[in-house]
């Protein structure tokens, strides 16, 4: 089955815990609510092991111009590489926002399931706390850096 069967767009997830920064592109996300989001991170994610509930993240809606960002989070493991190494980013907390993005959020982690229950995938619940947008940069599409 095809992986593109919705047009999904390319996000990081970022923060910082234990003075370590995480992050990882995902782009099974989507609202579920005003002000909930919903994002799927694979049962492999550093990234997604090391979230509680509680933790306040940063998502990135990537631009158009951030294919090389949207490369390097979507490779390899925070646990092993620094993702962040050249790459412009704001702390916020322990919220991590890719600078330029075409939207940057914050948000607390209110929940994380696993569906079905037997997933081992991890579905996260964020409320999302504040919102910033960059109109004049366009969504960076997953078909855009896609093979």
């Amino acid at each position: 089955m095809s992986t593109h069967l919705f047009s999904a767009g390319v996000n990081v997830i970022a923060y910082k815990k234990d003075n370590h920064r995480y992050g990882m592109t995902c782009s099974w996300a989507t609202m579920i609510d005003y002000d909930i989001v919903g994002m799927l991170l694979g049962f492999s994610s550093a990234t997604a092991k090391h979230l509680q509930v509680g933790d306040e993240v940063g998502i990135s809606a990537l631009s158009k111009l951030q294919t090389d960002i949207a490369m390097t989070f979507g490779n390899g493991h925070s646990d092993e590489i620094d993702k962040f190494k050249n790459t412009s980013f704001l702390e916020n907390n322990s919220a991590i926002l890719i600078q330029n993005a075409r939207i940057q959020m914050v948000g607390k982690v209110i929940n994380i399931l696993h569906i079905p229950d037997e997933s081992p995938d991890f579905f996260l619940v964020i409320k999302v706390k504040s919102v910033s947008e960059n109109k004049k940069e366009k969504f960076l599409l997953l078909e855009d850096v896609s093979h």
